[in-house]
């Protein structure tokens, strides 16, 4: 890591201007060391920078009195806010804070990511579990491995507290100099179209970028799907400063096909019978659901259920063997992986398969059903529901492929937010209702009601799943996060029905 940088060397990294300080005292303030950056302001260090960002309803300048920050990184608006303030501290002074915070916190804390090597999976879905391969598999292989992704972060296995996705690139950079302190040797790491363009990953260089597959989401942030594919293409195009070294791209999808054009030679990745340089396919699935594949020469046990899921494992072989990885013993790893509200089953001694999945986009939802339909003989039942303050044209879409997929679709509530949750759910029924595939459609708004209503449906040989929320562990109702986990009360439905059923009820 490189030594301590002061705020000239700062403002030279961003292009900023100097402001607060007489003319007189340039120099030495200038030669003042920085060792902290941060967003918030009531969280930095006492002699840390203070970085101010314009906010959607509020500037961050706002809050710099309450800040024991030295200096404070803003823009032209942020500037002004304080000097009517009455702000005395050094002020550096960008055009575009999000567009130099990166590299600036990276100059911050010595980048750490340079010492490690760091992979990087987007995609609309398989990114949490080809990142949780991934983990298993280099543990396995003998590294000492960092996770950032949406189900938390951990070091050496440890849960460390993070809020997002892709952490904001202060808070990253921070994350990455303790994982480097704590002899992490491999970060592997989600990052979404989101960290892409808001600049979180800038300053970070990856040695390998994975790229999994693309459908329909985040069109709330997104204006089109072509806009979302360019979002993505920032990690892979040689062009942008954002781009790996090097490049694994899923070939399943038009948009891998796309994608591998716009990388400089990708290593390509294919299940479909294509021509592709690392090619993956399914061989059995025994009666516990696990499946036996092959990819390339070597076969072996995949846990985890899904043809998709043969997809991530062979992406997440890939960026391992492209990063330098002994593959037999990341192989040994990836035969353990399992990933928290991915595919994963509910067991409370019932006759029928229990599940409870992540998938909150159209194409997800489809993949997820699919694969039960080939671990059962019985029927599929399915509990599905859409996000309030999201995109709303997918949720019809949710709908049609939850009733193309399964023979009994109770509509609920996911995370309403803000809306009314019976407006989400009739878009969602709407949706499954035109798509006239038989299914039998019902509407529960209690997402626990409508847990007992599928379990109560299901019989024997027969699959349920409820999806939208996987490993969470709320449920948000306007302002308000509710606890509610579906792996909590899909448990507690099948032992309180199996119990009613003993007793004579009627279950």
């Amino acid at each position: 890591m490189s030594d301590t940088p002061t705020l000239h060397t700062l403002a030279e990294i961003a292009g900023a201007r100097l402001e607060n300080v007489p003319e007189g005292e340039r120099e030495q303030v200038g030669s003042a060391p920085v060792t902290f950056i941060g967003l918030d302001s009531r969280n930095v260090e006492p002699g840390g920078m203070f970085a101010a960002l314009p906010g959607t309803r509020v500037h961050g300048a706002k809050f710099a009195g309450e800040s024991q920050a030295a200096t404070i990184l803003t823009d032209d608006e942020g500037l002004a806010i304080l000097a009517e303030a009455g702000e005395t501290r050094p002020v550096l002074v960008v055009d575009n804070i999000r567009k130099v915070l990166g590299d600036v916190a990276a100059q911050v804390y010595g980048h750490p990511s340079r010492e490690m090597t760091l992979i990087g999976v987007t995609g609309t879905s398989g990114k949490t579990t080809t990142t949780y391969m991934l983990e298993k598999g280099l543990a396995a292989a003998g590294h000492t491995v960092g996770l950032i992704g949406t189900t938390g972060t951990k070091i050496a296995g440890r849960d460390v507290a993070t809020q997002l996705t892709t952490p904001e690139a202060t808070t990253l950079q921070q994350l990455f100099a303790r994982m480097l302190r704590e002899g992490v040797t491999h970060v592997v790491m989600e990052v979404s179209s989101h960290a892409l363009m808001l600049g979180r990953i800038n300053g970070a260089e990856f040695d390998v970028a994975g790229f999994t597959n693309l459908s329909q989401d985040h069109l709330d942030f997104h204006p089109t799907m072509e806009d979302y594919f360019d979002a993505k293409a920032l990690f892979f195009d040689p062009a942008s400063p954002l781009a790996a070294k090097r490049s694994v791209i899923c070939i399943d999808d038009e948009w891998g096909e796309r994608m591998a054009q716009v990388a400089s030679n990708p290593v390509t990745v294919g299940t479909k019978g294509q021509t592709a340089d690392v090619s993956a396919q399914l061989i059995a699935v025994d009666e516990a659901g696990v499946q036996h594949i092959r990819i390339g020469e070597r076969e072996f046990r995949l846990p985890m259920p899904g043809e998709f899921n043969v997809a991530n494992a062979a992406l997440a072989c890939a960026l391992a063997d492209a990063a330098g990885v002994e593959l037999d013993g990341f192989i040994r790893g990836l035969e353990q992986a399992a990933v928290p509200g991915r595919m994963e089953r509910v067991d409370a001694g019932q006759d029928f398969v229990a599940v409870v999945d992540y998938a909150h986009k159209p194409a997800a939802i489809g993949a997820a059903l699919a694969a039960l339909r080939g671990q059962v003989d019985g029927r599929i039942g399915v509990a599905v529901g859409a996000g309030g303050n999201r995109d709303t044209s997918k949720r019809p879409l949710m709908g049609a492929e939850a009733a193309r997929g399964a023979d009994f679709v109770v509509v609920t509530d996911d995370n309403p937010r803000t809306e009314d949750p019976a407006a989400i759910r009739s878009a969602v029924i709407a949706g499954a209702r035109e798509a006239e595939t038989g299914a039998e459609i019902t509407e529960v708004g209690s997402r626990a009601g409508a847990i007992d209503a599928l379990v109560q449906w299901a019989r024997p040989g027969d699959a349920v799943i409820v999806v939208g929320k996987g490993h969470e562990v709320g449920q948000i109702v306007g302002s308000e996060t509710l606890h509610f986990d579906d792996r909590e009360e899909l448990r507690r439905a099948i032992r309180q029905y199996a119990a009613q059923r003993e007793d004579g009820g009627n279950a």
